[in-house]
């Protein structure tokens, strides 16, 4: 609930009509600004869908400047802003910011915090399609070593890239290129969940399909990869930048002895 009545606060700030009002071009409200602030809310509230009928006599349709007051001067506290009187004050400043009541603000808050957890996900499960996309091409460019590819998305000095860059340079030095006429190579990446959510560590397990054929130079040799396995990204914030850190690849030592 404190999370609930912070975000109240801050949108009553934002109000189109509080920020047009002298009210937006000071940085402290004193009293004299609670007594405009509660005439612009009754202002509001008299034209208010939502009190028009028996609910304007249930709850009011006016707010004191004492209460409002208090409202952005004191600390939450539970003993104090659970109590019925509180509750219908939320309700009426609620219905002022184009809500219908404190409950349906908080659901709204809700579903909004649920929308940004998942463009937040999406955010992350996208660097792993990037990565996977990203080591295609550079498949495609041996026997050149290119790890240079990978610096958007790899931290330079991560355990991950000296291992990639170990195995490819060891393929290179053999003279792969992999086929991708006709489609003969090709990947698919699905099933992507968040594992851990912290602040500055996100785990991503995936499921991936790689289906790849190289020739060794311009012989008739050739090495297929057919595989399908859970691959494990560790992406780490740091200076301020996500990057992958590190993977965890359970079949990682078969294919490379292959």
């Amino acid at each position: 609930m404190k999370t609930i009545y912070n975000s109240i606060r801050d949108e009553v700030i934002q109000h189109s009509k509080v920020k047009n009002s002298v009210l937006g071009r000071v940085t402290e409200w004193k009293r004299s600004h609670y007594i405009i602030l509660s005439e612009i809310i009754k202002d509001e509230l008299s034209e208010a869908e939502e009190l028009k009928g028996g609910k304007k006599f249930e709850i009011g349709s006016t707010i004191s400047h004492v209460t409002l007051q208090r409202f952005f001067e004191n600390d939450y506290q539970d003993k104090t802003h659970n109590d019925l009187r509180f509750l219908k004050t939320l309700d009426k400043i609620c219905i002022f910011l184009g809500y219908k009541d404190l409950n349906s603000y908080i659901q709204f808050v809700k579903e909004k915090k649920l929308v940004n957890e998942q463009e937040n996900d999406q955010k992350f499960y996208q660097m792993v399609y990037d990565y996977c996309a990203t080591v295609f091409e550079f498949y495609k460019e041996f026997p050149n070593h290119k790890t240079g590819i990978f610096k958007n998305l790899v931290f330079d000095e991560s355990p991950f890239l000296e291992r990639v860059s170990q195995f490819s340079k060891e393929i290179c030095e053999r003279d792969f290129h992999l086929v991708t006429k006709n489609n003969r190579s090709n990947y698919e990446v699905f099933d992507l969940h968040l594992v851990t959510d912290e602040p500055d560590k996100k785990i991503i397990e995936s499921q991936e399909f790689w289906n790849l054929l190289f020739k060794v130079g311009e012989s008739d040799e050739e090495h297929f990869v057919n595989q399908l396995n859970t691959q494990i990204y560790f992406i780490r914030k740091i200076n301020g930048e996500w990057k992958i850190w590190d993977n965890y690849n359970p079949d990682a030592g078969r294919l490379n002895k292959k």
